[in-house]
C-alpha cells in the first residue's frame, strides 16, 4: 500500500516511529497531485518547492531530538477561503484571485503550529455559495468516484482531494452543510462543528452567523485527530467559545451500549432516493447491532430550514461582501476603458441635446464601483448578494429577515427538545448520490433542495458528522448523518468510530487511474 492510501493515523505512526520522513510523506502527495489532479481538480494551487521546505523542517526538528507536533509532518490541504500568509486566498473567484492576505487565519496557523505540512489550497464554490463545486474561477472539482459528476459543495475540492488520496487530511468549512454534504458524495467523513469550537478568524466571510471550520478526512479517528489541532478559544474571534478542549481520541474505543439515537421520519418521506434511504437504514441496523437504542424524535420546523437559511444566509453575505467594491481590494474594472465609455455617452447625450441628462450621469466612481462588482462576482454570487440585499431592504427586513431569525429560533427549540430524549439523531446527508456535473446549474432551486438535511444544524449552531455507509448500483458512496447537542464533538467521534469499526465503507478508495 502506498503512503497516499494510508489513513492519517496510520501515516502518523509510521512518522512518529521514524519509518517514514515527513519529506517522504509529502513527496508522495504532491506526486500523486501530479499524477491526477487534472482529473479531479482538487488542488488548485501547490508550491513543491515550499512543500518540501517545510517537510524539511519537521524532519530536521525530529532529527535534532527536539518535540515534534501533533501533526509530526502529516500533509494536509486547507480549503481556498482560509487565510495564508503571503500566498494567494482567493475564494475561488476572479473578485480575489490576485489577494494575497498578511497574516494566517488562526486554524492555518494551528496546523503549522502543530507541525503539519500544507500541501496546497483547495477548491470551492465561488466564496463557498453552492453545493458542487462548480461555480470556481478554476473550474469544477470532480468526483474521484466518477468524474463525470459533482464532488459536492462547497468545499468538494477538499473532499475530492481525500478521496482522491491527494492528502489525508484537509480542511473545509460548513456554512449550510458544506462539509458534510461533499463528504456523503465522495465516501470520506466530514465534521461540522459546534458554532464557536473552532475559530473562525481569517476566514473570509460567507455568512457569520452560520460559517464554520471543520476536519475531512478518511475516518473520524482522523477527524479526532485534527480536531484536537484546530478546537479552542481564540480572542481575535468574538463568536470563539472559551472551553477546554477535549482530547477527542480518547474516548474513541468507548462502546456505544446505552447510545440513544434518534430517526426523524420526516427525513425518510418524499424526495429521498430509495438506494440513499435503504443504506441509512442499513447503517441504523449497525448501530442496533452496537447496543445503541433506537427512537422517533420529531423536528417539525425542520421543513422550514431551508427557506430560512435560504433568508439569512443571503442577508448575511449581501452585507459581508458589500466590503468589495475595487478601491480597497478586490477586483476592479479598467478604468481607461470606462472612462472612455463615459466620456462617449456623455457626448452622445449633448449631441442629441440632452444636457441635463448628460450632466446627471453616474459618476466615475459610481460606475468604477458598479462594473467592478459587476465583473467580479459569479452568477450565484451575484444571485444571493441581491437575494439578501431585497430582504434587507427598507419595507421587507421584517416580511423576511426578522421573521426567518424566529423560525431559526423554533428550529433550534426542535432540536433541543430532540436532544432531552435522544444523544444523537442519525438520518441522510443528501437526498441522492453525486450528481451529473452541470445538472442542477441553471435549477438553483433544485441545487439548494440538496442542502435538505444540512442545514438545520447551522441553524441551530449545533454539531454535525457525515461518513459512508454504502455504495449505490453505480458504485456512488452513500452518506450517513450523526448530529449531536452543542460541544458533544466527543459523542459523534465515538459514535461514528465504533460505526467505521464495525465496517470497511470508509476504508474504500475510488479506482482514480493515471
Amino acid at each position: 500500500m502506498s503512503l497516499t492510501e494510508l489513513s492519517a493515523a496510520e501515516l502518523l505512526q509510521r512518522l512518529r516511529s521514524g519509518e517514514v520522513s515527513a519529506t517522504d510523506a509529502a513527496k508522495a502527495c504532491l506526486d500523486r497531485i501530479e499524477q491526477v489532479n487534472d482529473r479531479v481538480n482538487a488542488i488548485v494551487r501547490v508550491d513543491r518547492a515550499k512543500v518540501l521546505e517545510d517537510a524539511g523542517k519537521v524532519d530536521q526538528k525530529r532529527a535534532a531530538g527536539q518535540p515534534v507536533g501533533a501533526l509530526a509532518g502529516l500533509p494536509v490541504v486547507v480549503k481556498d477561503l482560509l487565510c495564508t500568509q503571503g500566498e494567494p486566498t482567493t475564494c475561488g473567484s476572479r473578485m480575489l484571485r490576485d489577494f494575497s492576505p498578511p497574516y494566517d487565519a488562526t486554524a492555518v496557523a494551528k496546523l503549522r503550529s502543530a507541525d503539519g505540512v500544507i500541501l496546497g489550497k483547495a477548491n470551492l464554490d465561488e466564496f463557498a455559495m453552492g453545493g458542487s463545486t462548480e461555480s470556481s474561477i478554476f473550474g469544477p472539482t470532480r468526483n474521484p468516484w466518477d468524474t463525470s459528476r459533482v464532488a459536492g459543495g462547497s468545499s468538494g475540492g477538499s473532499a475530492a482531494a481525500v478521496a482522491a488520496s491527494l492528502a489525508p487530511l484537509a480542511i473545509g468549512t460548513d456554512t449550510g452543510g458544506s462539509i458534510r454534504q461533499p463528504a456523503g458524495l465522495c465516501g470520506i467523513t466530514g465534521l461540522k462543528p459546534t458554532y464557536g469550537r473552532i475559530s473562525r478568524y481569517g476566514l473570509i466571510a460567507f455568512a457569520s452567523s452560520l460559517d464554520q471550520i471543520g476536519p475531512m478526512a478518511h475516518s473520524a479517528e482522523d477527524c479526532a485527530l485534527l480536531l484536537e489541532v484546530l478546537a479552542g478559544h481564540d480572542p481575535r474571534d468574538a463568536t470563539s467559545v472559551d472551553r477546554p478542549v477535549p482530547q477527542y481520541r480518547e474516548s474513541l474505543i468507548t462502546p456505544l451500549k446505552g447510545l440513544k439515537l434518534g430517526v426523524v421520519k420526516d427525513h425518510f418521506g418524499a424526495g429521498l432516493d430509495e438506494e440513499v434511504a435503504a443504506a441509512v437504514e442499513r447503517a441504523i441496523d449497525v448501530y442496533r447491532s452496537l447496543g445503541a437504542e433506537i427512537r422517533d424524535v420529531a423536528l417539525p420546523h425542520g421543513r422550514y430550514g431551508v427557506a430560512t437559511y435560504y433568508v439569512i444566509a443571503p442577508c448575511e453575505a449581501s452585507s459581508n461582501l458589500a466590503r468589495y467594491e475595487g478601491v480597497h481590494y478586490g477586483y476592479r474594472t479598467d478604468e481607461g476603458q470606462l472612462l472612455a465609455e463615459l466620456d462617449a455617452e456623455r457626448k452622445q447625450l449633448l449631441a442629441a441635446g440632452d444636457k441635463r441628462a448628460a450632466e446627471n450621469l453616474d459618476t466615475a466612481l459610481v460606475r468604477m464601483y458598479r462594473k467592478s462588482r459587476s465583473e467580479g462576482f459569479g452568477p450565484e454570487v451575484k444571485r444571493r448578494i441581491m437575494l439578501g440585499t431585497y430582504a434587507l431592504s427598507a419595507g421587507y427586513y421584517d416580511a423576511y429577515y426578522v421573521k426567518a431569525l424566529k423560525v431559526r429560533r423554533l428550529i433550534r427549540q426542535d432540536f433541543d427538545r430532540a436532544f432531552e430524549q435522544v444523544d444523537l439523531i442519525v438520518g441522510p446527508v443528501t437526498p441522492s448520490t453525486a450528481f451529473k456535473i452541470g445538472e442542477k446549474t441553471n435549477d438553483p432551486l433544485a441545487m439548494y433542495r440538496e442542502d435538505l438535511y444540512t442545514v438545520t444544524a447551522n441553524l441551530a449552531g449545533i454539531a454535525g458528522i457525515a461518513f459512508p455507509c454504502g455504495q449505490s448500483k453505480a458504485g456512488l458512496p452513500i452518506g450517513v448523518q450523526l448530529q449531536s447537542p452543542p460541544f458533544q464533538e466527543e459523542t459523534l467521534l465515538r459514535a461514528a468510530h465504533q460505526f467505521q469499526m464495525a465496517t470497511d465503507w470508509h476504508k474504500r478508495r475510488p479506482a482514480l487511474e493515471k
